[in-house]
């Protein structure tokens, strides 16, 4: 039956709303597919759910084309699964958490990764049982601290998760790249660019993991590629790492007075003054190392401090730090990284501002530092054995010139904490990075055995001893999947839906006065329904055809029909929605002409 618009749920509004951010967010609220019921989350509207509706339709049958099954979980899960994998403490503020009135405790599911095991574990026992692929499409909440742009950062929003199970990792290699095929073909179907770029696992955990960013300069997530074919989220990008420097011949180094040289452009100045170098040269802010103390926030609630020696041209980027500090800390899970504070700073004995030198790490200390605080010490990649920096002295108004990596000073770890930048190598050789934004659409990650070793999902295998089942977890955001298309198909008169998630095939409008133009677009509509065609009718009496007009551009669906003055002379404006050229048609042709063009 056709959405009559005298009758549809909706009322489009003339203006962006002023807490909208970004395009989709102010054209799906203008154009009455959702409305904001607080901050982070949005009640879906008829026009909207169609949308959501057909994606989801889409993303079911590309997962049942390789074999997933459709399950559904409830979202108030009990506490006691994420206990045991620790995730309850490990999301920290990031999750919903409530008691019932007997006072036990549960939470608005972030993830089901736990539930999914648990589900497994229950009913299956043997490895004949494998492989497995299930799926659900379902509510997820996550406390967003600062939910933003509509439906692409929300509190309450649809994904798709899917779980392989495994009796070994060759079986997981192939379900991961089903799951990645069909991913690919969804985001195809979609009409959604995707790039697949490799990423990190983060608190997920895993051996490999890679995300589907769709490109557009308004994306959250940065990536490089190369234009030899390399693409990876920058938390991913690993640092061409240059050789060790043989540092025998290397002259002793030296502390020299430095005033008033707290940053690192102060002290290339300093430098330059006071010890030229010898190859008649400039210093410059890559010979300098910066040492910066990073304040960790662990799941547990604890705050811990870091130094970071990194080349003092490169800029820390704290989500990257963020990305790869879990594997040098006891604490699993998610962690929060920010600069350390004044009162962090002062907490520390020996920590001289703007004067920090590699001396307060765990390694021994250097130049007779014996004294010096010891904290977690690590160093960005290009820090290698005989390299030579300038770098404080842990003494305020001292600088050490010529202190070397490997001989002078050690470290706890290396870590990949710096800005990447356009003109990088790419770390396979293919060629310099070029930055982009995108939106991230996917995640899948080879899970291996991390959930069912601590849930004990274990089967018996092909020797009847118990073996750890290994897991894959992939994602799809549903409801960003249509704030993505909502971003990418609009002009300024409103959204351009692609033909197959539109709420709608065609959109009839019915312009003027006498009741043979409302009859006319009767029965052009139902001629149009009877071809299987979905239809929204415009067939209010008292609108002025301006406002139709701008209605039905707002609106989005595909191809317009106008029904207005060109029916004396027997024919009908047919106008292409994307792009914006209108054809008349006679009548008698006017179906199979949107047929043909569909």
């Amino acid at each position: 039956m056709a959405l009559r618009l005298s009758t549809l749920f909706l009322r489009t509004l003339r203006e962006d709303p002023a807490d909208a951010e970004v395009d989709s967010h102010k054209l799906l609220l203008r154009a009455g597919y959702i409305r904001r019921a607080a901050p982070g989350i949005y009640t879906w509207l008829p026009l909207g759910l169609r949308v959501l509706r057909k994606v989801e339709a889409i993303v079911r049958e590309e997962m049942d084309g390789i074999g997933a099954q459709e399950v559904h979980f409830p979202a108030l899960l009990p506490k006691e699964p994420y206990e045991i994998t620790n995730r309850w403490l490990e999301y920290g503020d990031g999750i919903f958490r409530l008691q019932d009135r007997k006072g036990a405790d549960y939470l608005l599911a972030p993830t089901h990764e736990e539930m999914f095991t648990l589900l497994v574990k229950d009913l299956y026992s043997s490895y004949k049982d494998l492989p497995l692929s299930i799926y659900q499409i379902q509510n997820k909440y996550r406390d967003e601290a600062r939910p933003r742009a509509g439906l692409l950062r929300g509190r309450e929003f649809i994904m798709k998760d899917s779980y392989s199970f495994d009796i070994d990792d060759a079986g997981l290699d192939a379900s991961y790249m089903a799951h990645r095929g069909a991913y690919l073909r969804i985001f195809e179907r979609l009409g959604l660019e995707v790039i697949p770029v490799a990423a990190t696992a983060g608190a997920m955990g895993g051996s490999k993991s890679e995300e589907f960013l769709h490109p557009v300069a308004i994306g959250e997530d940065t990536f490089v590629r190369s234009a030899g074919g390399y693409a990876a989220n920058v938390e991913a990008v690993t640092t061409v790492v240059p050789d060790d420097i043989d540092f025998t011949s290397a002259p002793a180094a030296v502390v020299m007075d430095t005033p008033d040289t707290p940053t690192i452009q102060t002290l290339v100045e300093a430098a330059n003054k006071l010890a030229p170098k010898a190859d008649g040269g400039q210093w410059t802010a890559a010979d300098t190392l910066k040492n910066v103390v990073l304040a960790i926030d662990l799941p547990t609630g604890e705050r811990q401090l870091v130094v970071i020696g990194v080349p003092g041209d490169r800029a820390v980027d704290l989500k990257r730090i963020e990305a790869n500090i879990s594997a040098h800390l006891t604490v699993g899970g998610e962690v929060g990284v920010e600069s350390a504070n004044e009162a962090d700073l002062k907490k520390q004995a020996g920590l001289v501002k703007g004067y920090i030198g590699p001396g307060l790490s765990l390694a021994a200390p250097v130049l007779g530092a014996e004294s010096a605080t010891k904290l977690m010490y690590l160093v960005d990649p290009r820090v290698v054995s005989g390299t030579s920096w300038i770098t404080g002295a842990n003494e305020s108004g001292k600088h050490v010139f010529g202190l070397v990596a490997g001989r002078d000073f050690a470290w706890d770890g290396t870590i990949e904490a710096v800005e990447v930048r356009e003109g990088d190598p790419a770390p396979d050789g293919s060629g310099p990075l070029e930055a982009a934004r995108g939106i991230e659409m996917g995640h899948i990650f080879a899970l291996g055995r991390k959930y069912a070793q601590a849930l004990d999902l274990k089967v018996l295998d092909q020797n009847g001893k118990l073996a750890v089942v290994t897991m894959g977890s992939y994602g799809i955001g549903v409801t960003r999947a249509v704030a993505a298309l909502a971003e990418s198909n609009h002009d300024d008169r409103g959204l351009i839906w692609p033909a197959n998630v539109a709420p709608a095939h065609v959109h009839v409008v019915a312009v003027g006065r006498g009741s043979e133009l409302y009859e006319a677009a009767e029965a052009l509509t139902a001629e149009l329904e009877a071809k299987g065609l979905e239809v929204i009718y415009d067939d209010r009496p008292k609108v002025s055809p301006g406002v139709k007009f701008a209605d039905a551009e707002l609106l989005g669906v595909p191809t317009i029909v106008a029904v207005g003055r060109g029916l004396v002379d027997g024919v009908v404006e047919i106008k292409n929605r994307a792009t914006g050229v209108a054809t008349n048609v006679p009548v008698s042709e006017a179906v199979q002409y949107i047929l043909d063009n569909q």
